[in-house]
Protein backbone atom coordinates (compact mmCIF):
# COMPACT_ATOMS: atom_id res chain seq x y z
CA UNK A 1 0.00 0.00 0.00
CA UNK A 2 1.06 3.59 -0.60
CA UNK A 3 2.61 4.93 2.59
CA UNK A 4 0.41 7.86 3.54
CA UNK A 5 2.92 9.08 6.08
CA UNK A 6 4.94 10.40 3.15
CA UNK A 7 2.02 12.39 1.74
CA UNK A 8 0.38 14.17 4.67
CA UNK A 9 -3.06 15.70 4.31
CA UNK A 10 -3.51 15.22 0.60
CA UNK A 11 -6.88 13.56 0.54
CA UNK A 12 -10.26 13.28 2.18
CA UNK A 13 -11.93 9.87 2.17
CA UNK A 14 -15.51 11.11 2.07
CA UNK A 15 -15.55 13.77 -0.65
CA UNK A 16 -15.73 12.60 -4.23
CA UNK A 17 -12.05 11.76 -4.46
CA UNK A 18 -11.29 15.02 -2.70
CA UNK A 19 -12.00 17.03 -5.80
CA UNK A 20 -12.22 20.71 -5.11
CA UNK A 21 -15.90 21.15 -6.05
CA UNK A 22 -15.08 24.20 -8.12
CA UNK A 23 -17.70 25.49 -10.52
CA UNK A 24 -17.62 24.03 -14.01
CA UNK A 25 -18.13 26.91 -16.46
CA UNK A 26 -18.61 24.73 -19.57
CA UNK A 27 -19.38 21.01 -19.54
CA UNK A 28 -19.50 18.72 -22.58
CA UNK A 29 -21.10 15.29 -22.61
CA UNK A 30 -20.42 13.22 -25.70
CA UNK A 31 -17.50 11.85 -27.69
CA UNK A 32 -14.09 13.40 -28.29
CA UNK A 33 -11.00 12.45 -30.23
CA UNK A 34 -7.39 13.41 -29.79
CA UNK A 35 -4.44 13.33 -32.18
CA UNK A 36 -0.74 13.86 -31.60
CA UNK A 37 -0.69 17.07 -33.68
CA UNK A 38 -3.63 19.43 -34.01
CA UNK A 39 -5.67 18.32 -37.05
CA UNK A 40 -6.09 20.52 -40.10
CA UNK A 41 -8.98 22.97 -40.42
CA UNK A 42 -10.19 20.92 -43.38
CA UNK A 43 -10.47 17.84 -41.18
CA UNK A 44 -12.22 19.81 -38.46
CA UNK A 45 -14.81 21.06 -40.94
CA UNK A 46 -15.40 17.62 -42.45
CA UNK A 47 -15.56 15.82 -39.13
CA UNK A 48 -17.85 18.42 -37.60
CA UNK A 49 -20.36 17.64 -40.32
CA UNK A 50 -20.06 13.86 -40.53
CA UNK A 51 -18.36 12.34 -37.46
CA UNK A 52 -19.83 11.38 -34.07
CA UNK A 53 -17.36 13.66 -32.29
CA UNK A 54 -18.10 17.02 -30.73
CA UNK A 55 -14.83 17.71 -28.90
CA UNK A 56 -11.11 17.27 -29.47
CA UNK A 57 -8.04 17.01 -27.29
CA UNK A 58 -5.23 19.45 -28.02
CA UNK A 59 -1.67 19.10 -26.73
CA UNK A 60 -0.92 22.68 -25.77
CA UNK A 61 2.53 22.34 -24.21
CA UNK A 62 4.99 20.59 -21.93
CA UNK A 63 8.55 19.37 -22.21
CA UNK A 64 7.43 15.85 -23.10
CA UNK A 65 4.94 16.77 -25.80
CA UNK A 66 5.66 14.20 -28.50
CA UNK A 67 4.61 16.06 -31.67
CA UNK A 68 5.15 19.51 -33.08
CA UNK A 69 2.12 21.77 -33.35
CA UNK A 70 2.57 23.94 -36.46
CA UNK A 71 -1.16 24.69 -36.68
CA UNK A 72 -1.93 25.32 -33.03
CA UNK A 73 -2.34 29.07 -32.55
CA UNK A 74 -4.82 31.41 -30.92
CA UNK A 75 -6.47 31.83 -34.33
CA UNK A 76 -6.77 28.05 -34.75
CA UNK A 77 -8.51 27.76 -31.39
CA UNK A 78 -10.95 30.55 -32.25
CA UNK A 79 -11.70 28.97 -35.62
CA UNK A 80 -12.30 25.54 -34.08
CA UNK A 81 -14.61 27.05 -31.48
CA UNK A 82 -16.43 28.88 -34.25
CA UNK A 83 -17.12 25.56 -35.97
CA UNK A 84 -18.70 24.30 -32.76
CA UNK A 85 -15.84 22.18 -31.46
CA UNK A 86 -15.28 21.88 -27.72
CA UNK A 87 -11.68 21.48 -26.64
CA UNK A 88 -9.79 19.53 -23.97
CA UNK A 89 -6.32 21.06 -23.48
CA UNK A 90 -3.53 18.63 -22.52
CA UNK A 91 -0.12 19.46 -21.06
CA UNK A 92 2.65 16.83 -21.13
CA UNK A 93 4.92 17.80 -18.27
CA UNK A 94 7.53 15.81 -16.36
CA UNK A 95 6.80 12.10 -16.29
CA UNK A 96 7.01 9.45 -13.59
CA UNK A 97 10.51 8.30 -12.61
CA UNK A 98 9.38 4.78 -13.60
CA UNK A 99 7.63 5.79 -16.85
CA UNK A 100 7.41 2.97 -19.38
CA UNK A 101 7.48 5.13 -22.55
CA UNK A 102 11.09 5.51 -23.72
CA UNK A 103 10.31 8.91 -25.28
CA UNK A 104 9.53 10.41 -21.87
CA UNK A 105 12.53 9.06 -19.97
CA UNK A 106 14.62 12.17 -20.57
CA UNK A 107 12.05 14.41 -18.87
CA UNK A 108 11.19 12.63 -15.65
CA UNK A 109 10.18 13.88 -12.23
CA UNK A 110 13.08 14.33 -9.83
CA UNK A 111 11.80 12.69 -6.66
CA UNK A 112 13.76 15.15 -4.51
CA UNK A 113 12.15 18.15 -6.23
CA UNK A 114 8.72 16.90 -7.26
CA UNK A 115 6.90 19.82 -5.65
CA UNK A 116 9.14 22.39 -7.32
CA UNK A 117 8.85 20.76 -10.73
CA UNK A 118 5.10 20.50 -10.39
CA UNK A 119 4.72 24.15 -9.51
CA UNK A 120 6.95 25.28 -12.37
CA UNK A 121 5.20 23.08 -14.92
CA UNK A 122 1.79 24.15 -13.66
CA UNK A 123 2.72 27.78 -14.20
CA UNK A 124 4.00 26.92 -17.68
CA UNK A 125 0.73 25.14 -18.48
CA UNK A 126 -1.17 28.28 -17.54
CA UNK A 127 1.04 30.38 -19.82
CA UNK A 128 0.39 27.96 -22.68
CA UNK A 129 -3.37 28.08 -22.10
CA UNK A 130 -3.42 31.86 -21.95
CA UNK A 131 -1.28 32.08 -25.07
CA UNK A 132 -3.94 30.18 -26.99
CA UNK A 133 -6.73 32.37 -25.66
CA UNK A 134 -8.20 29.80 -23.29
CA UNK A 135 -9.99 31.69 -20.57
CA UNK A 136 -10.06 31.27 -16.81
CA UNK A 137 -12.27 28.37 -15.79
CA UNK A 138 -10.85 26.20 -18.57
CA UNK A 139 -9.49 22.82 -17.56
CA UNK A 140 -5.89 21.94 -18.34
CA UNK A 141 -5.29 18.20 -18.29
CA UNK A 142 -1.90 17.00 -17.05
CA UNK A 143 -0.82 14.06 -19.22
CA UNK A 144 0.99 11.49 -17.06
CA UNK A 145 1.83 8.56 -19.29
CA UNK A 146 1.71 4.97 -18.05
CA UNK A 147 4.33 3.89 -15.55
CA UNK A 148 5.31 0.83 -13.55
CA UNK A 149 3.26 1.50 -10.46
CA UNK A 150 5.20 0.61 -7.31
CA UNK A 151 2.97 2.20 -4.62
CA UNK A 152 6.21 3.58 -3.19
CA UNK A 153 8.82 6.10 -4.26
CA UNK A 154 7.74 6.42 -7.89
CA UNK A 155 4.05 6.68 -7.06
CA UNK A 156 4.84 9.21 -4.36
CA UNK A 157 6.80 11.40 -6.78
CA UNK A 158 3.85 11.43 -9.19
CA UNK A 159 1.39 12.39 -6.45
CA UNK A 160 3.61 15.17 -5.10
CA UNK A 161 4.22 16.56 -8.57
CA UNK A 162 0.51 16.41 -9.40
CA UNK A 163 -0.45 18.16 -6.16
CA UNK A 164 1.91 21.06 -6.84
CA UNK A 165 0.88 21.24 -10.50
CA UNK A 166 -2.78 21.36 -9.55
CA UNK A 167 -2.23 24.09 -7.00
CA UNK A 168 -0.38 26.26 -9.53
CA UNK A 169 -3.15 25.81 -12.10
CA UNK A 170 -5.85 26.57 -9.54
CA UNK A 171 -4.07 29.69 -8.32
CA UNK A 172 -4.30 31.08 -11.85
CA UNK A 173 -8.05 30.45 -12.04
CA UNK A 174 -7.99 27.29 -14.17
CA UNK A 175 -9.32 23.81 -13.46
CA UNK A 176 -6.86 20.97 -12.96
CA UNK A 177 -7.37 17.80 -14.96
CA UNK A 178 -5.33 14.60 -14.73
CA UNK A 179 -4.88 12.11 -17.58
CA UNK A 180 -3.21 8.75 -17.03
CA UNK A 181 -3.60 5.02 -17.37
CA UNK A 182 -6.29 3.49 -15.20
CA UNK A 183 -3.62 1.02 -14.07
CA UNK A 184 -0.97 3.52 -12.95
CA UNK A 185 -1.54 7.25 -12.42
CA UNK A 186 -5.30 7.05 -12.00
CA UNK A 187 -4.96 3.99 -9.78
CA UNK A 188 -2.52 5.81 -7.51
CA UNK A 189 -4.69 8.91 -7.32
CA UNK A 190 -7.86 6.92 -6.66
CA UNK A 191 -6.12 4.75 -4.06
CA UNK A 192 -4.79 7.75 -2.21
CA UNK A 193 -8.21 9.36 -2.23
CA UNK A 194 -9.91 6.23 -0.97
CA UNK A 195 -7.51 5.66 1.92
CA UNK A 196 -6.72 9.23 2.96
CA UNK A 197 -7.18 10.32 6.54
CA UNK A 198 -7.13 14.12 6.39
CA UNK A 199 -8.58 16.94 4.34
CA UNK A 200 -6.42 18.11 1.43
CA UNK A 201 -4.68 21.47 1.38
CA UNK A 202 -6.71 23.81 -0.82
CA UNK A 203 -6.34 23.17 -4.52
CA UNK A 204 -3.98 20.20 -4.46
CA UNK A 205 -6.24 17.56 -6.01
CA UNK A 206 -7.34 17.49 -9.66
CA UNK A 207 -10.89 18.57 -10.42
CA UNK A 208 -11.30 16.12 -13.30
CA UNK A 209 -9.87 12.69 -14.13
CA UNK A 210 -9.27 11.41 -17.66
CA UNK A 211 -8.57 7.69 -17.41
CA UNK A 212 -7.15 5.57 -20.21
CA UNK A 213 -8.50 2.03 -20.39
CA UNK A 214 -8.77 0.72 -23.93
CA UNK A 215 -11.75 -1.52 -23.28
CA UNK A 216 -13.94 -0.28 -26.17
CA UNK A 217 -16.60 0.86 -23.69
CA UNK A 218 -17.73 4.38 -24.60
CA UNK A 219 -18.75 5.17 -21.04
CA UNK A 220 -17.59 7.31 -18.13
CA UNK A 221 -18.95 4.96 -15.47
CA UNK A 222 -15.45 4.42 -14.07
CA UNK A 223 -15.46 0.67 -14.71
CA UNK A 224 -12.28 -0.85 -13.21
CA UNK A 225 -10.85 2.64 -12.70
CA UNK A 226 -12.91 4.77 -10.29
CA UNK A 227 -15.48 4.06 -7.61
CA UNK A 228 -18.97 5.43 -8.10
CA UNK A 229 -18.30 8.41 -5.83
CA UNK A 230 -14.88 9.37 -7.17
CA UNK A 231 -14.82 12.37 -9.49
CA UNK A 232 -18.57 12.14 -9.99
CA UNK A 233 -20.72 14.94 -11.38
CA UNK A 234 -19.34 15.86 -14.82
CA UNK A 235 -15.71 15.24 -13.85
CA UNK A 236 -14.66 12.25 -15.95
CA UNK A 237 -13.21 11.47 -19.37
CA UNK A 238 -12.56 7.91 -20.52
CA UNK A 239 -10.11 7.14 -23.33
CA UNK A 240 -11.58 3.83 -24.48
CA UNK A 241 -9.76 3.16 -27.78
CA UNK A 242 -6.27 4.13 -28.90
CA UNK A 243 -4.54 4.45 -32.27
CA UNK A 244 -7.61 3.98 -34.43
CA UNK A 245 -7.75 5.24 -38.03
CA UNK A 246 -11.03 6.89 -38.99
CA UNK A 247 -12.29 8.64 -42.11
CA UNK A 248 -15.16 11.10 -42.10
CA UNK A 249 -16.09 13.37 -44.97
CA UNK A 250 -13.04 12.31 -46.95
CA UNK A 251 -10.56 13.25 -44.19
CA UNK A 252 -8.57 10.56 -42.36
CA UNK A 253 -6.65 10.61 -39.09
CA UNK A 254 -5.23 8.27 -36.47
CA UNK A 255 -6.97 9.09 -33.23
CA UNK A 256 -7.73 8.04 -29.69
CA UNK A 257 -11.44 7.83 -28.87
CA UNK A 258 -12.84 9.30 -25.68
CA UNK A 259 -16.15 9.42 -23.85
CA UNK A 260 -16.55 12.77 -22.10
CA UNK A 261 -18.66 14.08 -19.25
CA UNK A 262 -16.42 16.89 -18.12
CA UNK A 263 -15.48 20.56 -18.37
CA UNK A 264 -14.03 21.88 -21.62
CA UNK A 265 -12.07 24.97 -22.58
CA UNK A 266 -13.58 28.40 -22.26
CA UNK A 267 -12.93 30.39 -25.45
CA UNK A 268 -14.11 33.98 -24.90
Amino acid sequence: MLALVFVPALVCPTEAAATTRRGLPQVFTGRAFDTCSAPSPALLRAWRRSSPYGALGLYIGGGNRACSQPLLTRGYVRAAAGMGWRMLPLYVGAQAPCVTDAHARTGRINSANAFGQGQSDGQDAVRAARGLGLGAGSPVYLDMEAYSRDRGRCSLAVLRYTAAWSRAVHQAGYLSGFYSSADSGVADLASLAATGRAAPPPGTMPDVVWYARWDHRASTDGYKALSQSQWAGHRRVHQYVGNAVENHGGQSAMIDRNAVDAPVAVVP
